[in-house]
């Protein structure tokens, strides 16, 4: 066997190797799962006189979603004069007239509420935080998104979590207003409960490093300025604020039992762009922090979990990698060298880099008592999910590596209510006390494409790849190599479904702007 088959084999092996490894992370964290399932956070006691709150709602153009949020935090249950909500409002459309509108009322109501505007998104989302502080009175700090529908009395119940000093943050777990709406929600949906229900609750639970994840979660303020404040220098300022606060000593809590319903991203483009944006963040924050981590005095095992927190993202590159460079010359190899009666080779190594994330995904439902038939069935889109996604975040992460930098990107929210039982008790008072101002109904300045279609990147590039494994399948069946037809058929159906897919969205989202 010549040098370069032998340098093509070891290269092969070598990255899936490296997929096993994080495989094996998953699986590990359905095992600790157990372990630490029954560990809850406590309230010690309870605060005799409630602290002050701002509550910020950071926007920007989001018209559809934006009168019912502010309507949903002025119906907080918490006294008026230990509340302060400040509107953060960076949008450049019509969003603001609604905002302003809105404001307005419940101003005259006696709700201690200020729409804080800037004149340029210097920052983005980190800067328009940052600046909002210059004015907030607060003793902490509760961030939601546009998207989100927080309960009246969520904070009123929780806040009581930081009467420890050295708690630093709260975060809530992620519900979906609109999981039922589409296969595309349903599967994301999945894939956030595995993370919030086992990535979540076993790193909290095991005094692991984990994070605010942007939304749905209550800072105590000291934390946020003794750690640094909130910086625009990676696109996931929420992840690395939170390991900075960590490492200054600063503890974290995640509240397993306790939700918060948020909006999923109803179209692929957008929810790829959304996921290209937290991978290539990721990655920025893995090169930003992982070095301090490991100078730092944190116990061996919680430097070992914060390397495979912060590096995961990568796995998507590591997979086209060897999926594109590697695979279809190893089987031009396996062909010449008549390799191919020997599948233990390769077998053990990718049934743990794929199988391990769908036991991941799966559990992630049993943590949550949700049906386990209900997420049998949905693996298989899973299994596709995640190869669709693969370009997309093996790009985000090739950016993060050469430091390219990009714009945040929003992810479109269309104020979407499917019917699920993740809908917060309040929706139903809010939409009826709330009608859809004027404003928000006249003529707009920006398209309906600016809210909902986006761009499908790298959807011909995915093509292109689908093809090129057809040819490779063809190829394999005519020569009987039956132990690949599998791998590369998923491979095909992964490329080709999200091309597809992507393509279409646009078009009719474009069309119907």
């Amino acid at each position: 066997m010549s040098v370069i088959a032998i340098s093509v084999l070891i290269g092969h092996f070598v990255l899936l190797l490296v997929l096993s490894l994080f495989g094996l992370h998953r699986l590990s964290m359905v095992f600790r799962r157990y372990r630490y399932r029954d560990v809850k956070p406590q309230i010690v006691e309870k605060f005799a006189d409630l602290p002050t709150i701002t509550v910020q709602i950071p926007l920007y153009n989001e018209r559809f979603v934006a009168e019912r949020i502010v309507d949903a935090v002025a119906a907080f249950d918490y006294p008026q004069d230990k509340l302060q909500i400040q509107i953060v409002d960076d949008s450049t459309d019509s969003t603001s007239d609604v905002i302003a509108d809105r404001v307005e009322h419940h101003q005259q109501r006696g709700i201690n509420i200020e729409h804080v505007q800037r004149e340029n998104r210097h920052g983005f989302k980190a800067g328009a935080l940052k600046d909002a502080m210059a004015t907030a009175t607060g003793e902490f700090i509760a961030i939601f998104d546009a998207d989100f529908l927080p309960e009246p009395d969520l904070l009123k119940n929780n806040i009581h979590y930081f009467f420890e000093n050295d708690v630093g943050m709260v975060q809530f777990r992620w519900e979906h207003l609109n999981k039922a709406s589409s296969e595309l929600t349903q599967s994301q949906a999945i894939m956030l409960d595995a993370h919030f229900a086992l990535e979540q609750q076993v790193r909290s639970a095991s005094n692991k490093l984990f994070n605010f994840n942007g939304t749905a979660g209550i800072w105590r303020t000291t934390a946020i300025v003794d750690a640094g404040h909130w910086s625009a220098d990676t696109l996931t300022e929420d992840l690395d604020l939170s390991y900075r606060a960590q490492i200054k000593g600063w503890r974290m809590i995640y509240l397993n039992d306790v939700g918060c319903a948020g909006e999923i991203p109803a179209d692929i483009n957008a929810f790829k762009s959304q996921q290209h944006r937290w991978a290539k963040g990721g990655v920025q924050v893995m090169l930003k922090m992982l070095p301090t981590v490991w100078r730092s005095k944190l116990p061996l095992k919680t430097k070992l979990e914060a390397s495979f927190h912060l590096s995961n993202n990568l796995a998507y590159l590591v997979m086209l990698i060897d999926t594109l460079v590697f695979l279809i010359p190893t089987l031009w190899i396996r062909q010449a060298y008549d390799l191919y009666d020997a599948p233990w080779l390769d077998l053990p190594l990718l049934m743990l880099a794929s199988i391990s994330h769908l036991v991941y995904l799966f559990y992630g439902q049993v943590a949550l008592g949700h049906s386990k038939f209900y997420a049998i069935i949905r693996l298989p889109r899973l299994m596709l999910m995640g190869i669709q996604l693969a370009t997309n975040n093996a790009r985000a992460g090739y950016e993060a590596l050469r430091k390219e930098q990009s714009d945040f990107v929003r992810t479109p929210k269309s104020g979407e209510l499917a019917e699920t039982d993740d809908l917060p008790n309040n929706t139903v008072a809010i939409e009826q006390a709330t009608p859809t101002t004027e404003v928000e109904r006249s003529t707009e300045s920006l398209s309906e494409q600016f809210y909902r279609a986006v761009a499908p990147r790298g959807a011909l590039f995915e093509l292109a790849v689908a093809l090129v494994y057809a040819l490779v399948l063809v190829w394999a069946i005519a020569n009987q190599h039956w132990f690949m037809a599998p791998f590369l058929l998923l491979l095909l159906l992964g490329f080709f479904t999200t091309s597809i897919a992507s393509m279409r969205s646009y078009h009719k989202l474009a069309q119907e702007s």
